[in-house]
């Protein structure tokens, strides 16, 4: 059976429901950073810029996990943009997108390193881990 198109209520209420931070995704970043030996991180350090998901303060590392939809990745998911309000949406996500990069040059500037992880990179979670790893570990791709 199909659904009929949501009401702007049900669109309010959607919206209300969407959480930004213990996010699923944050959740199995988490998860892997602690299979691989990788604790003694903080979250969403409000004194950082861009409020890192997750931060390694004594090694300076800041890892954010983006939502592919909300940060405007160039993977399927990240692509879409909604039937409804197309223009709203269309500058949302841009300015969510510089306000990104902006948050990586502070943290740069602030002699941080910073690793962004998309949702969509979960499905492939072996590749993901070995990236996590490296940067932990400090090497550069």
């Amino acid at each position: 059976m199909r659904r009929a198109p949501a009401q702007p209520l049900d669109r309010s209420e959607v919206m209300r429901r969407v959480k930004s931070s213990n996010t699923r995704p944050e959740r199995e970043v988490r998860a892997m950073l602690r299979a691989l030996g990788w604790s003694g991180y903080r979250l969403n350090r409000a004194e950082l810029p861009g409020k890192p998901d997750i931060a390694f303060i004594g090694r300076r590392k800041a890892i954010f996990v983006h939502g592919c939809f909300w940060h405007g990745h160039d993977c399927k998911r990240g692509a879409r943009i909604p039937k409804a309000n197309a223009d709203y949406w269309i500058a949302k996500i841009g300015r969510n997108r510089v306000r990104d990069a902006q948050h990586l040059t502070a943290l740069a500037e602030r002699g941080w390193r910073a690793m962004v992880v998309w949702e969509c990179e979960l499905k492939r979670a072996d590749e993901l881990k070995a990236r996590l790893d490296l940067f932990m570990k400090g090497v550069r791709p």
